[in-house]
């Protein structure tokens, strides 16, 4: 009996496994909403903040791996995703050295952006929808609201007082940059967040990132839903 047991724990065990390694794109969407419930109660620069920055690059690269098997994606995924792991951990240990800081905001922008991209090219690589190509349509919307936040440190890096929050200039924290990211993504509007009056670089990025998400709806999001219903309609 124990050893009956012991085969249906392992048995179920697998049937996880396989389900994890067949869906890395909802894996990778899980652990962004997961990340974004856990943010508030960590401490900027403290230790649960970079353990769960880790834990995201490292399921970044996993799933980036698993939806592109090219090598040449993977030697560039690796070559971004080393020095956006060192500067992780260097902004735990400098949380106010501001090159430090600077460049751990570029590269994370980077690095998430051709995420963005690997998961693009797997959605459009056939004219085929699996079910992890649906759960890659989340997952690269979450991995762009992660790319602008990061790209709004960097912006109000160089330029101070880029960003107001209920009227008043200040640097902005890591869940308020993704929160005005998610806003401006989703289209549901600015909230209390948004660019300061004289802060053009700013306005700039955001009227890029609108741009962005009509067209993830208009080219993304438009080609899945109809090559769902074919597939249906076969």
């Amino acid at each position: 009996m124990f050893t009956y047991a012991g085969a249906a724990g392992r048995n179920r065990y697998q049937r996880y496994w396989a389900a994890l390694r067949e869906h890395p794109s909802g894996v990778l969407l899980a652990v962004q909403l997961v990340a974004i419930l856990v943010f508030p109660y960590t401490t900027s620069g403290g230790a649960g903040r970079t353990v769960i920055s880790v834990l995201g690059l490292v399921v970044l690269l996993l799933a980036v791996a698993a939806v592109d098997r090219t090598p040449s994606v993977r030697i560039v995924a690796w070559t971004l995703g080393t020095p956006v792991f060192l500067l992780t951990i260097g902004e735990a240990i400098w949380p106010d050295v501001f090159w430090v800081g600077l460049l751990s905001y570029v590269f994370h922008a980077i690095f998430y952006f051709y995420t963005a991209v690997s998961l693009l090219r797997y959605m459009f690589a056939d004219a085929w929808v699996s079910r992890d190509e649906l759960f890659a349509t989340g997952a690269c919307f979450t991995v762009l609201v992660w790319a602008y936040a990061y790209t709004y440190g960097v912006v109000q890096m160089i330029w101070p007082g880029s960003f107001t929050v209920e009227g008043g200039h200040e640097q902005l924290t890591w869940f308020e940059l993704l929160f005005l990211s998610t806003t401006t993504l989703t289209g549901t509007g600015l909230s209390d967040i948004g660019p300061a009056a004289d802060s053009n670089p700013a306005r700039s990025v955001i009227m890029i990132q609108m741009l962005n998400q009509v067209f993830y709806i208009a080219l993304v999001v438009a080609r899945l839903l109809g090559l769902t219903l074919v597939k249906f309609r076969r």
